[in-house]
């Protein structure tokens, strides 16, 4: 069911765009929209050089906020699809003065739009849509097509954590990723029962563990 539109949706983005880039071109078609780079100037942006991580699906902000804080020595950029979602996400960082996490409003079919190759160090895919169909499965985050993005995007050395609650999405994800050329490291079957520490849950991470659902993750790499 989609998301209805909230209340005065325009005027509350309005008021976070200087945290926000809102994809916005005619072109619809992502292979031809993303020839036309728009790169972002991440130095001007941020105002300051520190190392690029990037949460893909942020949902309404409770990891990126909180992701963002631990960690001063990064600059996080958030990316979320839906307009209402993602302005939840931005009054919360403007709230809580997270001065080192920006957001874009795109898919992440767009992403090459807007950032350069070999410009992020680090990709967090945090309980994605999982598109249980096997006909939808190319929309899966964890695909192949996205996999080969990703990789132009990464810095070598770059990484991949993903973090969800679906089994068969894991697992299909395991065979993408193994299949795409990126090494496996960090496996976890049942994260909140392993000797893992940092983990910092997002809403849905929370919701699921309350209800004794294990979750799973794992860090891919560029295996060279």
């Amino acid at each position: 069911m989609r998301m209805r539109k909230k209340k005065y949706l325009d005027e509350r983005l309005n008021a976070v765009s200087d945290i926000l880039l809102i994809s916005d071109f005619e072109d619809r078609n992502f292979n031809t929209a993303k020839e036309k780079k728009e790169y972002i100037d991440l130095v001007k942006w941020f105002g300051s050089d520190k190392p690029v991580f990037l949460e893909i699906g942020c949902g309404k902000g409770k990891f990126a906020c909180e992701y963002a804080k631990a960690h001063p020595e990064i600059n996080l950029i958030a990316v979320e699809k839906s307009g209402n979602v993602i302005t939840a996400a931005c009054e919360m960082a403007k709230k809580e003065n997270v001065e080192n996490l920006r957001f874009i409003k795109c898919g992440a079919e767009y992403l090459e739009k807007y950032l350069k190759e070999q410009s992020v160090e680090k990709i967090f895919l945090n309980f994605s849509c999982p598109f249980p169909k096997s006909g939808y499965a190319t929309h899966r985050l964890t695909h192949n097509r996205f996999l080969e993005i990703y990789k132009r995007l990464l810095k070598r050395g770059g990484e991949i954590h993903q973090k969800t609650d679906n089994m068969h999405f894991f697992e299909f994800s395991l065979e993408q990723l193994s299949a795409s050329g990126f090494a496996l490291k960090n496996i976890s079957l049942d994260l909140h029962k392993s000797d893992f520490e940092g983990n910092i849950m997002t809403e849905y991470e929370e919701k699921f563990v309350s209800k004794g659902f294990p979750i799973y993750r794992l860090e891919a790499y560029i295996n060279d």
